[in-house]
């Protein structure tokens, strides 16, 4: 089972522009200096973001990206679909041929997984992953800006 960069920078990107979209639009230019992404990847995804009306664009000055929806009602599984990425465990992409032209022995097995884990994105909305202390103290490193080299202190007789 994989879940690429496309998923993964989705979920990041639409996780930080919850966390910081309270004081309004958030530029693709600052999630991506927050979470060291590239800008011109970034956007690509909200395009179709947008189109799935998960983030919704503001122009003109002071414009940028704001969620099409509550916290709540945006699920981790909605992001990933929106950007059409597929979390896959058969090798056949759900198709059933994967034994020349047949379902394989385990495809079941697989196409279950799939559900599973489907199901399992579908329940974690952005506010709960934002109520994760975890997620909380990433964000504040994050917002504290670059810091200095970590000093080394040494003992001088």
């Amino acid at each position: 089972m994989k879940l690429t960069t496309k998923g993964r920078y989705a979920v990041t990107a639409v996780l930080d522009l919850a966390l910081h979209c309270e004081k309004g639009p958030v530029t693709l230019a600052d999630i991506a200096e927050r979470q060291k992404l590239s800008l011109s990847y970034l956007e690509q995804l909200f395009s179709k973001l947008r189109k799935a009306e998960v983030v919704k664009a503001v122009r003109g000055p002071g414009g940028g990206y704001l969620l099409g929806s509550t916290t709540e009602n945006i699920s981790v599984s909605e992001i990933i679909d929106a950007v059409e990425e597929k979390v896959d465990a058969t090798q056949c992409g759900g198709q059933g041929d994967c034994n020349k032209g047949m379902a394989c022995l385990t495809h079941t097995l697989w196409q279950d997984l799939n559900d599973q884990v489907h199901g399992f994105l579908k329940g974690v909305s952005i506010a709960s992953l934002m109520e994760r202390s975890a997620v909380k103290q990433v964000a504040l490193r994050q917002d504290a800006g670059p810091q200095d080299e970590p000093q080394i202190v040494t003992l001088e007789d």
